[in-house]
C-alpha cells in the first residue's frame, strides 16, 4: 500500500471518528476547524486523484451532482404507522389488550421525534440505500440526501446485512438558521422543522441538503436473524455500539402506570428539548411477546403512539385578513402578536369563516386563545371575555372581494362566502400554484414567488401561458440567473409530456381529486373524448358522484377553458392518458392471479421494474411471505424472507430464472 492511500485510510478513520463523537455522541474531542482542515485535504486528494474515492468516503457528506428526479422503491417490509393514544383511558386499554393477550409486560418508552420516518439499508456493512416511508408500501430513494447526515453512518463496526429504520429530523437550531436565511433572501419560511426537514431530504440537489444539517434517531431493527437482541431496549443498545444514533431519553418501566409518569415527565420537559417531538412511542419490551401479539393490517398490536394534546397559548388578536382561494372560497385569517406554540412561532391563525367567527364571538383587539390542531395547522379557539378591552371591534365578512371587488356571494348548503368572478387575481394565482404543484403538473422550481412575479409582470394570465415562456421573459425576474432559468425551463418542457390525469388534477375542476383524475383520465383516454361526455355518463361511472359530474361537464363546457384547452395543445402538452389501463391487463398464465414475493438485491433490473412488470403479468406483488405466497424470487443477500419461503415450501427463483422467464414471454 502507497503512501497516498495510507494517507486517504487515516484521513477516513480520523474523519468518521471525529464526526462520530461530535454528531452522535455530542462530545467532539476536536475543534471545528481542526475536522474542516482535514476534510478539504481529503476533497483535494480525492479531485487530484479520483481512482481513491469511494463510495463510502466522508467527502459525500457535502452533497454531490443533482438528480432529475426520485425512483420509487418497494420496502421489504411494510413501513407500518402506528396506532394513536390522546388519553390515559386511550393507554389503558391498550395495556389491558396486551395484558389479556401475553400476560405480565414490560413496556419500553420512547420520544415521538417530529420528523420523517427513513429506512437506511446496509450490505456488508456498508450504506447502500436509504428510503422514504412513502405510503407504507413504497418510498422514495433519497440515499444520496442521506448521505450527507453525518449521524448516519456510512460504514459500521461489522459487516451485517440488514435494515435499520428511524426518524430523520431538524434540530431547532438549524430550523432557525434556515429560516433567517429564507427571509434574508425574500423567500417564504417553513412553517415548522418537520416540514423543513421533509423539503430538505426531497431536495434534487444533495449539496442544498448538506446544507440543512440534519440529523437522525434509529429506532428499530428490520431483521433480527444477525443481532442478539432479545429486547427492545437490547436492540437500541446493539444500534449504539454498531455507531448507530438512537435516542436516549428512553426508558424501560414495568407498568402502565411507570408510562404514564414518563408521559407526565417529558409533557413538562419537552420544550428543552434540541429537537420536536410530537408524543411518546410505547412498545412491548420483549421481542417474542411482540410476535405474539403480531400485526393488524396497518399498524403492529405491540405498540401504540401517545399524541400530545394540542397546546394552548393565549395572544393578542391584532386584525383579520381575508384570502381567497383557487376555487373562489374566502377565508378569514386572524393576525397574532407572535407568539411560540408546539416549537415555531405563530403569527397567523385559521378562522374558518364568518359563521365560526360569530359563534364564538371572536372580536379584533381581543385575547385570544390558539393551538395547533394536530400540532400543525393554528387556529383561534376562543376569546377571554374578562380581558376584552373597551375598543375591541366586532367583525364583519365584507360584501365584495378584497382582490378584484366582485360582489361575493354564499351558495346554498355552504358556509363559506365565495367570490365567482373567474378572472379574479387572487383566485387565478392559487390556481397557477395548483397547476405547478407536485401531483398535477409537478414543475420544479416553479414557486409561488416566481408565479407572482410573473403574473405581475404580465407574463402568465393563465395556465397555457406557462408553457409559452421563454428565457427573456424569466431572466429579468428577481434571484433568476441563467442557470436556474434553464433549470426551470427544461421542467416545464418535461411537464408537456405528463399523462392526462395530472392535467386535469391541475386545471382545478371543483370537487375532482387526484383519484378521480386518474379514473376519468383512464376510462376516457383523451381529453377530446371527455369534453364530450355527459352528466348521465359520469354519474354512472364508480367514484363519481352528482356533484363532481355536474361540475366536470359545467367546467368543460365553458367556452373560455375550451379556448385554453386548445391554447395547451397548442404548444403540445399532452392531452392524452399514458397510463396501464386496468382492464386491458390480461396476464401471463404464468403469474396471473399468483401472489409474488421480490427479495434482496437484483442486479439485471431495480425492484419497481420487477414489480411493475409482473403486475402487467397479472400478479400480485406483496411484501411479505406468508402461507398463501405462490413464489418468491430472491435476488443478492436474500435475507429471512428466503428462510420464511423455504419454512413454508414456497416455490423459489433465483433473478437468473426470472430473468430468463421473462425474456420468454416478453418474446412471445
Amino acid at each position: 500500500m502507497n503512501d497516498m492511500q495510507n494517507r486517504v485510510n487515516e484521513l477516513h478513520d480520523l474523519l468518521n471518528q471525529y464526526s462520530y463523537e461530535y454528531y452522535v455522541q455530542d462530545n467532539p474531542s476536536v475543534p471545528d476547524s481542526e475536522y474542516d482542515k482535514l476534510l478539504h485535504e481529503l476533497i483535494h486528494i480525492e479531485e487530484e486523484h479520483p481512482e481513491y474515492k469511494i463510495s463510502d468516503s466522508p467527502t459525500v457528506r457535502v452533497g454531490g451532482e443533482a438528480q432529475s428526479t426520485f425512483e420509487k422503491v418497494s420496502h421489504d417490509t411494510p413501513m407500518l404507522s402506528l396506532g394513536n393514544a390522546f388519553n390515559e383511558e386511550d393507554l389503558r386499554k391498550f395495556d389491558q389488550r396486551i395484558r389479556d393477550n401475553i400476560g405480565k409486560v414490560e413496556y419500553m418508552c420512547e420520544l415521538k421525534i417530529d420528523g420523517l420516518a427513513v429506512s437506511l439499508k446496509y450490505q456488508n456493512g456498508r450504506f447502500v440505500q436509504g428510503l422514504t416511508r412513502g405510503d407504507g408500501t413504497t418510498g422514495e430513494d433519497i440515499t444520496e440526501n442521506l448521505r450527507t447526515i453525518h449521524a448516519i453512518p456510512l460504514k459500521i463496526k461489522e459487516p451485517l446485512n440488514f435494515e435499520v429504520r428511524g426518524e430523520a429530523y431538524m434540530p431547532r437550531q438549524s430550523f432557525m438558521n434556515l429560516n433567517e436565511e429564507k427571509e434574508n433572501n425574500g423567500e417564504q419560511p417553513f412553517a415548522n422543522p418537520r416540514n423543513a426537514a421533509a423539503g430538505s431530504l426531497r431536495q434534487l440537489d444533495s449539496k442544498l441538503a448538506a446544507k440543512r444539517k440534519l440529523s437522525v434517531f434509529l429506532y428499530s431493527i428490520n431483521d433480527f436473524t444477525d443481532f442478539e437482541a432479545t429486547t427492545q431496549s437490547g436492540a437500541l443498545d446493539e444500534l449504539d455500539q454498531l455507531g448507530f444514533k438512537t435516542n436516549h431519553e428512553r426508558e424501560r418501566v414495568s407498568d402502565i402506570d411507570g408510562v404514564l409518569k414518563y408521559i407526565e415527565k417529558w409533557t413538562a420537559q419537552r420544550e428543552k428539548l434540541s429537537y420536536d417531538i410530537d408524543g411518546i412511542v410505547i412498545k412491548v419490551n420483549d421481542l417474542e411477546q411482540q410476535d405474539e401479539m403480531g400485526f393488524t393490517q396497518k399498524s403492529p398490536r405491540w405498540a401504540i403512539a401517545y399524541k400530545f394534546p394540542a397546546e394552548e397559548v393565549v395572544t393578542e388578536l391584532l386584525d383579520i385578513e381575508l384570502s381567497i382561494g383557487r376555487t373562489g372560497v374566502v377565508t378569514p385569517t386572524a393576525i397574532l402578536e407572535p407568539v411560540r406554540v408546539a416549537g415555531t412561532t405563530v403569527s397567523r391563525a385559521s378562522l374558518h369563516n364568518e359563521d365560526l367567527i360569530h359563534e364564538r364571538d371572536i372580536r379584533i383587539g381581543d385575547s385570544v386563545v390558539i393551538k395547533k390542531a394536530g400540532d400543525i395547522i393554528p387556529e383561534v379557539v376562543k376569546s377571554i371575555l374578562d380581558r376584552r378591552p373597551d375598543d375591541a371591534k366586532t367583525y364583519h365578512m365584507p360584501t365584495h372581494c378584497p382582490s378584484c371587488n366582485h360582489e361575493l356571494v354564499r351558495i346554498e348548503g355552504e358556509v363559506a362566502l365565495r367570490c365567482i368572478n373567474p378572472k379574479c387575481q387572487a383566485q387565478l394565482i392559487e390556481g397557477l400554484i395548483h397547476f405547478v404543484s407536485r401531483q398535477a403538473m409537478n414543475i420544479d422550481g416553479l414557486g409561488t414567488k416566481i408565479i407572482q412575479q410573473l403574473y405581475e409582470n404580465n407574463l402568465i394570465k393563465d395556465v397555457a401561458d406557462i408553457f409559452y415562456l421563454t428565457e427573456d421573459d424569466l431572466l429579468p425576474l428577481d434571484r433568476m440567473g441563467s442557470k436556474k432559468v434553464e433549470n426551470l425551463l427544461e421542467a416545464i418542457h418535461k411537464a408537456k409530456s405528463q399523462s392526462l390525469e395530472h392535467l386535469l388534477f391541475g386545471l382545478g375542476i371543483r370537487h375532482l381529486g387526484v383519484k378521480a383524475s386518474r379514473v376519468l383520465a383512464e376510462k376516457y383516454e383523451t381529453m377530446d373524448r371527455l369534453i364530450e361526455v355527459t352528466e348521465e355518463e359520469l354519474v354512472g361511472i364508480h367514484d363519481i358522484g352528482d356533484k363532481l359530474a355536474q361540475s366536470v361537464v359545467t367546467y368543460l363546457d365553458n367556452e373560455d377553458i375550451r379556448a385554453l384547452i386548445q391554447k395547451l395543445k397548442d404548444k403540445n402538452v399532452n392531452m392524452t392518458y399514458k397510463g396501464v389501463k386496468t382492464t386491458e391487463i390480461e396476464g401471463h398464465p404464468e403469474f396471473s392471479g399468483k401472489t409474488i414475493v421480490l427479495t434482496g438485491k437484483l442486479e439485471q433490473m431495480t425492484r419497481n421494474e420487477a414489480s411493475q412488470w409482473l403486475q402487467m403479468q397479472g400478479a400480485k406483488v406483496t411484501n411479505s411471505v406468508t402461507k398463501s405466497t405462490d413464489l418468491l424470487i430472491a435476488g443478492a443477500d436474500a435475507g429471512s424472507k428466503l428462510t420464511k419461503a423455504e419454512k413454508f415450501g414456497t416455490e423459489i427463483w433465483t433473478e437468473d430464472e426470472f430473468a430468463i422467464k421473462q425474456k420468454e414471454i416478453n418474446n412471445e
